[in-house]
């Protein structure tokens, strides 16, 4: 067995420690509160509600006070974590551990700058030149936290836990209870035998998930799981549909997004649906006898869906679509697609569009899109492989009128932002996934490459990254969690399942990057499965809302009340 760091940690768990997370988590939200006027003044327009152009011109303000509400969120979410374990007497030294470490290195970006990006840094001063609201960063706890409880030896100690249990250390003590627990064993297990030993070479050879695999999922009931029981689905929830993604998604991307399109079809027809269209439409997804597509970005508009061109103009009793469509993911597999048109031509944003519930025909081998009116051709990818991502054109293709969402044109984009919320949420245990498969990656290649006569996990720069990842996805676990406990109890949680997608696309783009620094050149070399979790690791900060985005509707809803 390869010799792994020792430490005593008896000395190094502050005394008091939930007492000082949860004080210095208070001061992190007390500054978020103080500088909230400051920006919004900055952004006010008449009657002192946000100015759309003058937030534009403030954006790295906004975005920058976006991030800084997130982080306080995240120490809020962590705190109180270590508040219930400590209660229950399950506060145990690697949760102690890691929490310190957390807070000491959050604690000094909020005192001195948080990057939003590798080249963009939000400077506490840039919110506000008050030095009394500047001193709220450096609360004693915070002072105490970040001084004393990220040293050497907290990095040593985590990561000899870590070595320990190989990586899975962060998971002894997540919060859940044990019916999720046994989920997450359940699906750790299935990916492990079914997707690990050959997500790498999927990835290679750039192939479309085997339909078997699929398959198998829909009869473990992955694809219904939020669907409430009459519908033919599990009723699970949403905490349930994080712990799915997250441990499918550490084997492997593809795999863990599979129902993505189902979660979000699904999420359309059960808010926006008719009860035909429920009954028809449910029990088909939830058993993966249908496969559906989600069909909402164009060229050219992005993030912008209330500019989008794709037509649907009724003729009798059928829709024909004509248009263009960018970024879909498995189209050329899919059975139906949740397809927002225009169906209103006399608009020219968000008003005068609908959703189509539109069946299409599965790829043939001869042919991707074998439908009438219909035409697509494959986006090639350096990640996030497994469905393919397609360009599609629409010239007459024909929708039954029956299939408009609803059944009353013009709700689409309100259809669509009601899923927007479980979207997020699902994007941010995806995000937790791959960091956990950068963690468990780095670490095994760090306790096997021997270097100068020893591990190269013995080196302390290196296991201080892996440390560093642990701490990271603890927290940000914790945050997807909050918000979709708050989803589950069917309170408005848009801006808490922001936080999390727009915290862990970071957290698990550094994680792959640190890891692929461990592999050094070996990592940067296709073989190496970390070169797949680098490259997987680069579209959660894009999809679903890039950054930027939800930095800016993070803050904006903050700053306008929460309206």
């Amino acid at each position: 067995m390869t010799d792994t760091i020792t430490q005593d940690t008896t000395s190094i768990v502050l005394p008091g420690l939930t007492g000082l997370l949860r004080e210095a988590a208070t001061a992190a939200q007390a500054f978020v509160d103080k500088v909230h006027p400051i920006v919004k003044a900055r952004i006010a327009g008449p009657g002192g509600k946000v100015d759309r152009r003058l937030a534009d011109l403030e954006q790295h303000v906004v975005h920058g006070f976006g991030w800084y509400a997130s982080y306080a969120e995240l120490l809020n979410q962590v705190a109180g974590w270590a508040e219930r374990l400590e209660a229950g007497g399950r506060f145990t030294e690697i949760e102690a551990l890691l929490a310190q470490l957390l807070f000491a290195e959050y604690g000094v970006q909020l005192a001195t700058g948080i990057a939003m990006n590798q080249g963009e840094i939000i400077r506490p001063r840039d919110l506000t030149p008050d030095r009394a609201m500047l001193d709220t960063l450096s609360a004693p706890a915070l002072v105490t936290l970040t001084t004393q409880g990220g040293g050497q030896a907290v990095k040593t100690a985590i990561a000899q836990r870590l070595a320990e249990a190989r990586g899975r250390a962060t998971l002894e003590n997540t919060g859940l209870d044990e019916t999720f627990e046994m989920i997450r064993d359940q699906f750790h297990a299935f990916a492990e035998e079914k997707v690990t030993p050959f997500a790498h070479e999927w990835h290679l050879k750039d192939e479309l998930i085997p339909i078997e695999l699929i398959e198998e999922l829909g009869a473990l009931g992955v694809f219904g799981l939020t669907i409430p029981e009459e519908y033919g689905g599990s009723g699970m929830g949403k905490t349930a549909m994080c712990v799915v993604s997250e441990e499918l998604s550490r084997a492997w991307i593809g795999v863990g997004s599979l129902a993505t399109r189902s979660e979000i079809a699904g999420e359309l027809i059960l808010t926006g649906g008719t009860e035909a269209q429920k009954q028809y439409w449910l029990p088909r997804i939830a058993s993966a006898e249908i496969l559906p597509t989600a069909v909402f970005t164009e060229p050219n508009t992005g993030s912008d869906l209330g500019a989008l061109r794709t037509r649907g103009t009724l003729d009798g009793d059928h829709y024909v679509v004509t248009g263009n469509k960018t970024w879909i993911t498995h189209a050329s597999r899919a059975d139906v697609m949740t397809l927002l048109v225009r169906t209103d031509p006399n608009t020219t944003d968000y008003r005068g569009l609908s959703m189509l519930l539109a069946p299409k025909p599965r790829a043939t081998d001869e042919e991707d899109f074998p439908a009438a009116g219909m035409s697509g051709g494959e986006i090639e990818v350096i990640g996030y492989r497994g469905m393919k991502e397609y360009e599609l054109a629409f010239d007459g293709f024909t929708v039954p009128a029956e299939n408009l969402l609803g059944g009353v044109e013009g709700q689409g984009f309100k259809q669509l932002m009601a899923t927007f919320e479980s979207a997020r949420i699902q994007t941010a245990a995806r995000a937790v996934g791959v960091a956990q498969s950068a963690l468990e990656v780095g670490l095994s290649y760090a306790l096997d490459r021997k270097q100068f006569g020893q591990a190269i996990f013995e080196f302390p720069r290196v296991a201080n990254k892996l440390a560093m990842m642990a701490a990271e996805i603890m927290g940000i676990r914790q945050l997807t969690y909050y918000a979709a406990a708050q989803k589950d109890e069917d309170k408005r949680c848009d801006i808490e399942a922001g936080m999390a997608k727009l915290i862990a696309a970071r957290v698990a783009w550094a994680a792959a990057d640190n890891a692929l620094q461990i592999h050094g050149g070996n990592g940067f070399a296709m073989e190496y499965g970390i070169s797949r979790v680098l490259a997987d690791a680069r579209i959660l900060n894009i999809f679903e809302g890039a950054g930027e985005i939800q930095a800016q509707v993070i803050a904006r809803r903050l700053l306008d009340g929460g309206n």
